[in-house]
């Protein structure tokens, strides 16, 4: 067992993203083997109108919890049904409700995103008034059905193993550890739970690897650009990442315009292992979609709300802090924007008395 522990503490008593004014882009997804048509012809499309690819589209909603999965053949007619996924889709995902797909809604469908699904599939929603921050901000994190999470005797400490056979040959192998040993920190700092990096990856509780295609878990990748990552809920400990993707550990040096940060994908897929659903919440990791080549591996105020739901809180991290982040820059912004009237006012006093 190698020496890294990267936090220990007691166990509690009591678990991609497109920006919306984006333009269109031409990803293209691969579903079952076979590459996705660009959506883009679908733009505008509303119900009662039919359009070629809405098929697709309500396999991609199905397969994602949004709608349930036809027993026939789908078509392409936007339908009552077709419209109230969409809308659930839109309000999970935090973009306008409008119903029919505008480009904020097919921007955000065509961003890479992770394999685990928003809603059915056993994810279960919280919903909470963050009182912390003086009310009226919910909490946007889920949980898988039933809200697993790891239990073990005090103290809580898992252990990880990056395969050695099931990786990506332009990445070496201590660099890859180093990310998830960056990612795996993230989420101890926050909770009271240690993770201690082993050789041993089939002891492991936590057991990573990056896949291509059909891998044995009965959900095969789909190819670049399409789903990055999936993981499963506590306690069964498989990580799989997508080996078609180009994944980056710095974007300073990478010129792949299609890369995926892979430091931003392990910790978010960590956030399931963890017991964690997606957030809707568009600034969090567990937010389910991430750009090529945007980064967002820093834990969110709903990120660590979620978690410690499961797990309780970390001794010697305080939350507090981050909600003084939050909202120090609103008393900030006020004394600018009233200091900015002030110039102003006086620079007018000046010129009329010219």
């Amino acid at each position: 067992m190698l020496p890294l522990l990267l936090l220990r503490g007691p166990l509690p008593v009591s678990c991609l993203q497109v920006a919306a004014d984006a333009p269109l882009t031409a990803t293209v997804h691969r579903q079952d083997g076979e590459a996705w048509r660009s959506f883009q012809q679908l733009l505008d499309a509303r119900r009662g109108s039919r359009v070629a690819g809405l098929a697709e589209l309500k396999r991609y909603l199905a397969r994602f919890g949004y709608m349930p999965r036809a027993e026939h053949e789908a078509t392409d007619a936007f339908d009552a049904h077709m419209e109230a996924a969409v809308r659930r889709y839109q309000t999970t995902l935090g973009l306008p409700v409008t119903g029919q797909l505008d480009s904020a809604t097919l921007d955000r469908i065509m961003a890479p995103r992770c394999g685990v699904g928003d809603h059915g599939h056993g994810v279960t929603s919280v919903s909470l008034s963050r009182s912390q921050a003086g009310g009226g901000v919910v909490s946007r994190f889920t949980f898988f059905k039933g809200e697993p999470r790891w239990t073990q005797p005090d103290p809580l400490v898992l252990t990880y193993a990056i395969s050695a056979t099931a990786t990506v040959d332009y990445l070496p192998a201590e660099t890859v550890r180093s990310v998830f040993r960056r990612a795996f920190a993230r989420w101890a700092r926050v909770i009271p739970v240690g993770f201690v990096e082993t050789d041993d990856y089939d002891a492991a509780d936590v057991r990573v690897g990056f896949y291509m295609g059909s891998h044995g878990d009965g959900i095969p990748f789909d190819g670049p650009l399409g789903v990055l990552g999936h993981a499963f809920s506590p306690k069964n400990g498989r990580l799989h990442l997508d080996a078609a993707e180009r994944w980056a550990v710095d974007m300073g040096t990478e010129t792949a315009h299609s890369a995926v940060d892979l430091e931003s994908v392990a910790t978010h897929e960590i956030g399931h292992v963890l017991g964690l659903g997606h957030s809707s919440s568009p600034k969090a990791v567990m937010y389910p979609s991430l750009s090529p080549r945007e980064k967002k591996a820093d834990l969110t105020v709903d990120d660590i709300e979620g978690v410690q739901w499961l797990y309780g809180p970390n001794p010697g991290f305080s939350l507090s802090s981050l909600y003084q982040q939050d909202t120090s820059m609103a008393p900030r912004s006020s004394w600018l924007a009233g200091s900015a009237s002030l110039v102003c006012a006086v620079l007018i006093i000046l010129v009329t008395q010219l």
